[in-house]
């Protein structure tokens, strides 16, 4: 047995086979082959193998996110099928004389090339979708494995570091636990692992010939046991038991009030980032949505969510949660969640730097097409919006100018919309000092105490050289929060908070004193923050 230590980001226990994952550009070795024939058949098997794949994950997407977006896997299949991209990996196979992993390559670069010098912006985007393909014809000849499949059974997933585009593309039922040897307990995929309820570490030193072993991940203390003796196993399986019933009993607290003992109320929402979340909102009977992370649409796709697609998702959560509040905020993209698509650049510190809000008003386009989506959808349903990234007052009334124009161009065309609150995310120090001004013009706070926290206190979240020092429950952060709530009470406006800490159960006491109208958390916190506020005087 080997035993490691990490960072836990997530308590709780997983028992299960080691995935070792592990996704980038493949590693291409050129040779000359004898038997040009041969290997033309070896690159048709694996292009075969490839368009089975796209076929399974486009009947996969089909349920979990729709028909618009699963539609990138059949414009994959018909590239893979297209008579000009496999005639030049013939050509190099047969004339050249080379491998197929070469000639696979080679295609991608000239033809990533033509695309990416279009003038056209369709065409420019399909650039990125012949690297995609190729590196999955390249992954099945090199015997690697292809995109974020992780197989068939249950897994802890072992990688060296998981972007948030990476992980939200897993197939959430076959996941235990996470453990990278990088990353930062306030990183977005951090975010994730407590969103779907399963233990996570980090900073443990990692490798591949851990493989298909068997292991444990020990949440609580931070310990990961490779190869683990039969009495430890038996003795992790009890202390699994025991976690499973605890959390059978939180279940006697669904459909009761989140109210003190003292009679003061509380609104407890839940945060999710796809529709496959709204399971576990209900599971967990959240009060309403009280932030959707829509960037995941846009981390999902390899390019920009037209309207439609977006439209149909946000349609499905409002009439999911059957007129309960949903708060939709508005891209978040930059800093750790990066497209490739919007080219946004490499910058010294995106944290920042060009990021949601600046981004939507310097990209009207992108931002309308985002709103119509969600105005057409609050017909539907109790939809709000949240705007992220906020400094000052000039921004908002850019924004409210925007949505009345929106407004009036689906007024002209006779699209109905529903009554939809605006709110904004305070979380810089300069939106929480001018949230005075700022309760003027919106009609809701929800405080981001991730970023808050990280601007407050200059330490980069994502920095996991930081963690030591970074204290959410540093007073001058909980003092901001104060004053948020305050000035928004001032104005007859609520105050809620979306961040982690709204989950920190440590913390739900003083939250409640400050007067915070609403707490949003990962669904799975849902109850055990009822339970604090039950018991609270």
């Amino acid at each position: 047995m080997q035993q490691y230590s990490g960072k836990s980001i997530f308590k709780g226990i997983a028992i299960g086979k080691i995935y070792f994952y592990s996704k980038g550009e493949q590693q291409v070795k050129r040779h000359k082959i004898e038997d040009a024939a041969a290997e033309i058949a070896r690159y048709n098997n694996a292009k075969e193998q490839a368009i089975n794949e796209l076929t399974n994950l486009y009947e996969k997407a089909l349920k979990e996110v729709g028909e618009g977006n699963a539609e990138i896997f059949n414009v994959h299949i018909m590239m893979l099928e297209d008579e000009d991209y496999n005639d030049s990996v013939n050509n190099i196979i047969e004339n050249q004389s080379m491998n197929a992993e070469y000639a696979v390559a080679r295609t991608a670069d000239n033809f990533y090339e033509m695309f990416s010098n279009m003038e056209d912006e369709y065409f420019k985007a399909r650039a990125f979708d012949i690297k995609d393909i190729s590196e999955r014809v390249i992954s099945i000849l090199n015997g690697a494995s292809t995109g974020s499949d992780i197989g068939n059974e249950p897994v802890i997933i072992v990688a060296n570091d998981l972007a948030p585009s990476e992980t939200v593309q897993m197939d959430k039922d076959k996941l235990l636990a996470f453990v990278t040897e990088l990353g930062s307990s306030n990183s977005h995929t951090a975010i994730l692992a407590r969103t779907m309820n399963i233990p996570a570490l980090i900073g443990v030193k990692i490798d591949e010939s851990w493989n298909g072993k068997m292991a444990i991940v020990d949440g609580y203390t931070g310990t990961f046991y490779i190869d683990p003796e039969e009495e430890m196993l038996k003795e992790y399986k009890s202390k699994k038991e025991e976690e499973e019933n605890s959390r059978k009993l939180l279940q006697d607290l669904k459909g009761k009030e989140n109210v003190t003992l003292s009679g003061q109320k509380i609104n407890i929402y839940a945060n999710i980032g796809n529709v496959t979340d709204l399971a576990a909102v209900l599971q967990n009977d959240a009060s309403g949505i009280g932030l959707f992370r829509s960037e995941f649409l846009y981390l999902e796709s390899d390019h920009l969510p037209t309207e439609e697609e977006q439209f149909q998702v946000y349609k499905q959560v409002a009439e999911t949660m059957a007129g309960k509040k949903v708060i939709i905020r508005t891209l978040d993209i930059g800093a750790d969640k990066q497209v490739d698509y919007l080219n946004l650049g490499k910058e010294d510190n995106p944290a920042m730097g060009y990021r949601a809000i600046r981004i939507c008003l310097n990209e009207p386009e992108i931002f309308k097409t985002q709103l119509r989506a969600i105005l057409r959808a609050s017909a539907f349903g109790n939809i709000s919006i949240m705007f992220p990234m906020i400094i000052s007052v000039n921004e908002v009334l850019q924004i409210k100018k925007i949505v009345a124009e929106v407004k009036a161009e689906l007024d002209a065309v006779g699209i109905e919309y529903g009554e939809v609150e605006l709110g904004i995310m305070i979380e810089t120090p300069a939106a929480a000092i001018i949230s005075d001004l700022l309760a003027k013009e919106v009609d809701f706070f929800s405080i981001g105490t991730n970023d808050l926290t990280q601007y407050t206190l200059a330490i980069d979240r994502q920095n996991a050289k930081l963690d030591p020092i970074y204290d959410a429950h540093h007073e001058a952060v909980l003092r901001l929060i104060q004053m948020v709530v305050d000035n928004a009470h001032k104005e007859g406006i609520w105050a809620g908070i979306c961040g982690e800490l709204g989950a920190d159960l440590s913390l739900t006491k003083r939250f409640l004193e400050m007067g915070l109208d609403e707490l949003s958390v990962s669904p799975t916190f849902v109850l055990p923050v009822r339970k604090e506020v039950r018991e609270t005087k």
